[in-house]
């Protein structure tokens, strides 16, 4: 089995807010970055170069917090389309959206294989379909339905505007049991607050995983000292390039130096990726 990025930002970052573009440019993420997302065949060469066969494409919508509006959901669409095979576009509906459910359908027909929430982007709680977004609980039903997983971002964000109480990943709690056949991706793991939290949920829950993007491997086993016996329920992501993530493959060199057995390091980068993001059929 390859292995899979389940956590890589292609984004349209000509949309993004000065502001928030301003934090990523700190982080030495400039031209060479915009034209990989201008060329998935550059993009492609790179995923070879480190030696990644497949990479999830983690797109939202967020204007008001970062600047992506609906227009990322058929950005992504399209550069997938270029290799379905190794791409695998991930994207958003708002739950004030008019028809959410429908929505979610009608990018599912375009070839979305994912959606993402954004809790301190997108401002509320992944559970406030009990209380005032009764458009989340029909995203929710579709995704369940069409067997699209949803990634929650849990763990804080410094863009300015954004809302770390809604990040908490003990949100997430009530979706797994009110949709019990909704895959669900804990993206980043809690980090650098909740990761007990976010171990819980994987543990409790068959269809809840959780991914490791934007830690260093190097704090893996200080973040979650479990990490081998859990290693069935744990995704690998770099959310390359977000702020400290240099290189796809330096990350993936960090892992394999990783005391843990060899089986638990295959699980992790490949083998769970299969279960949550199943390879397209012939």
């Amino acid at each position: 089995m390859g292995i899979t990025d389940c956590h890589v930002h292609i984004n349209p970052v000509w949309e993004m807010r000065p502001e928030a573009r301003a934090i990523l440019g700190t982080k030495g993420i400039g031209a060479e970055v915009e034209a990989f997302d201008r060329s998935p065949g550059r993009f492609l060469e790179y995923l070879d170069q480190c030696g990644v066969e497949r990479a999830v494409l983690v797109n939202y919508v967020a204007p008001e917090i970062v600047g992506y509006t609906e227009k990322a959901n058929a950005f992504v669409v399209d550069y997938a389309s270029a290799n379905p095979d190794r791409l695998i576009a991930v994207g958003s509906v708002r739950p004030t959206h008019a028809e959410p459910g429908r929505e979610v359908e009608r990018l599912a027909r375009a070839g979305l294989r994912g959606i993402k929430l954004h809790p301190p982007h997108q401002l509320f709680r992944p559970n406030d379909y009990l209380t005032d977004l009764p458009g989340l609980r029909s995203i929710y039903e579709a995704c369940q339905r069409l067997g699209l997983p949803v990634i929650v971002h849990t763990g804080t964000s410094v863009f300015p505007g954004a809302r770390n109480r809604f990040a908490d990943p003990m949100f997430v709690e009530d979706v797994a049991i009110d949709f019990p056949d909704l895959t669900i991706v804990l993206a980043h793991g809690g980090r650098p607050i909740w990761m007990r939290s976010a171990t819980f949920l994987a543990r409790r829950f068959d269809r809840v995983f959780l991914e490791i993007s934007s830690i260093p491997p190097s704090r893996l086993l200080e973040y979650f000292p479990d990490l081998e016996r859990m290693a069935a329920k744990v995704l690998f992501g770099s959310d390359w390039p977000g702020p400290g993530v240099e290189d796809i493959a330096k990350n993936l060199a960090g892992i394999r130096g990783l005391p843990i057995a060899a089986d638990a390091k295959e699980r992790i980068l490949s083998r769970n990726a299969e279960r949550v993001f199943p390879r397209r059929s012939v």
